[in-house]
């Protein structure tokens, strides 16, 4: 039978200050109603000026290691899913690989917005299916606050920091881990959710960084619609190459963008509430944090049991989305 990898340990990490609904109602024109009615969100979290995403990544990735009950210098790869790594290059992963004492292992940096942490995960299985690898630390962690535009309330009521770690490692069990996963991009729409500057096509300049260009826009309304297809298409996805039934998913975790989104393809599933993990009240969109660490917080409130089916699916800027199918 085929090996398969399965998660080892996992762990998290959040910033100290929360910012609330209240708070944010002091700086733009909205309310607590406004925001919950829209997101479903109370509160998120937001990083100190000096710290930067390995800051979150690295606790985030101590308490998976502890877990996992290996040491740093036991890994083989580390690949990290962000959009706000501490600088372009070199890669959040490389800075890791160093504070931990990991050896000179591969490292290396996946950019796929939200759906980052998918992609990184269907990166690490294949490595550790074909042999190449025995265990991998996969991160997603973003300092989106940093990149938010404070006087957008469209925006800025909806992006919190964080990190969640998975470390994998080869199944002993063969029918348990990671089953099959999915992922799919559209560029042609990636306008929908951008930041501008920053880059190549537009360097830093007084202009940019006036027209607040260095600041993430979004299009929220072709945002839900494409997020409710395209997550509920690689749940169906995947479901149907697993050869189960919707009925057979225990736990779904999705991104945790938006409650009405979350929602909406959970309806379109037919999936119960009970069977769906909502922590996006306490954290807000944390990008390519958001489903590692749900998974992380579902598993310490017990709500994974082995055998149990679960399903994790992202939609991100690119535009990108995909999903992990596991059987925990």
């Amino acid at each position: 039978m085929e090996m398969r990898s399965r998660a080892l340990g996992t762990g998290m990490a959040v910033p100290e200050q929360v910012i609330t609904n209240e708070d944010l109602a002091r700086i733009v024109d909205t309310s607590d109603e406004w925001i919950v009615t829209r997101t479903g969100m109370k509160e998120r979290r937001r990083a100190r000026p000096d710290q930067a995403a390995s800051d979150l990544a690295i606790p985030a990735t101590l308490m998976a290691l502890e877990e996992a009950q290996i040491s740093a210098k036991d890994l083989d790869a580390i690949i990290v899913a962000t959009v706000t790594s501490d600088t372009l290059f070199p890669s959040t992963s490389c800075v890791i690989q160093d504070r931990i004492g990991a050896r000179h292992i591969p490292a290396f940096d996946v950019s796929a917005g939200c759906t980052g942490a998918i992609y990184a995960l269907s990166i690490a299985d294949q490595m550790i299916r074909v042999g190449t690898c025995r265990y991998i630390l996969v991160v997603g962690v973003e300092v989106l606050t940093k990149i938010t535009n404070w006087t957008d309330r469209s925006t800025c009521v909806l992006f919190g920091d964080g990190a969640g770690a998975v470390v994998l490692g080869p199944s002993e069990e063969a029918d348990h881990g990671i089953i099959a996963f999915h992922l799919a991009s559209d560029g042609g729409a990636g306008h929908t959710l951008h930041m501008p500057a920053g880059g190549s096509r537009l360097p830093a300049t007084h202009e940019t960084v006036d027209k607040l260009l260095h600041t993430l826009f979004m299009r929220g309304n072709e945002i839900y619609r494409a997020a409710v297809s395209t997550m509920t298409e690689s749940c169906r996805v995947l479901i149907d190459r697993a050869g189960l039934d919707a009925d057979d998913i225990d736990l779904f975790i999705f991104h945790q963008a938006n409650l009405r989104i979350i929602e909406a393809v959970a309806k379109r599933l037919k999936a119960p509430s009970e069977k769906v993990f909502i922590n996006i009240h306490k954290y807000g969109n944390t990008s390519s944090a958001s489903t590692l660490l749900a998974l992380h917080e579902a598993r310490m409130e017990g709500r994974l049991k082995p055998g149990n089916h679960l399903l994790q699916v992202a939609f991100g800027a690119g535009l990108t989305w995909g999903g992990i199918l596991w059987k925990w």
